[in-house]
């Protein structure tokens, strides 16, 4: 049986799996384009992304947004989301069963959108998405298919805010996913 979008932020809404939702102001289920070609992954909601109930609007949120415009990317053409729907406490890493608990969400949401193209930002994201043996800082950059799909893992925003000299590597990346995009429209 097929979800719908209503249905999937109504279940996201009243979803307490886990205890992230015990301390939230809002659940963050992520936003976009319902049918975008690149579908981007993030860990969690940070502070800012808890208070106004949007994925990636604080500072990472920011960066995220114009490296999309550096490589011609809107927001409004991609979808953004997060393995996890509520802020860990602290903005600490979610838990394995935490991460377990919202992978439906994430399963459903990508049934839904049917991108070509998935970015996973960080390490978290990776290792939710393609397993627990990918390593950002080996990994990143590098394709893998799953059924026509294309994933790639590269550096969360926020650890390029931490540390600088990782941007290149990004730039390169985000480069490759918009290479990417070009090569399957033809």
């Amino acid at each position: 049986m097929q979800v719908s979008w209503d249905s999937l932020h109504q279940e996201i809404a009243a979803c307490q799996k886990c205890g992230l939702c015990r301390e939230i102001h809002h659940k963050v289920p992520g936003q976009g384009n319902p049918h975008a070609r690149l579908m981007l992954i993030g860990e969690g909601p940070g502070a800012d992304e808890d208070l106004q109930g949007l994925a990636f609007v604080g500072a990472a949120g920011q960066l995220l947004t114009k490296m999309l415009a550096a490589v011609r990317l809107t927001r409004d053409e991609v979808f953004i989301c997060n393995v996890v729907k509520c802020r860990p406490p602290k903005n600490r890493t979610p838990l394995p069963e935490e991460a377990a608990a919202c992978l439906p969400y994430l399963r459903a949401q990508f049934s839904l959108v049917r991108p070509k193209v998935i970015l996973l930002l960080g390490s978290t994201a990776a290792k939710a998405v393609l397993g627990d043996h990918i390593r950002i800082t080996k990994d990143r950059g590098t394709w893998v298919e799953k059924k026509g799909v294309w994933f790639m893992p590269t550096y969360h925003p926020a650890a390029l805010l931490r540390d600088e000299s990782k941007k290149r590597d990004a730039w390169h990346d985000f480069q490759a996913v918009q290479a990417k995009l070009k090569e399957l429209e033809q």
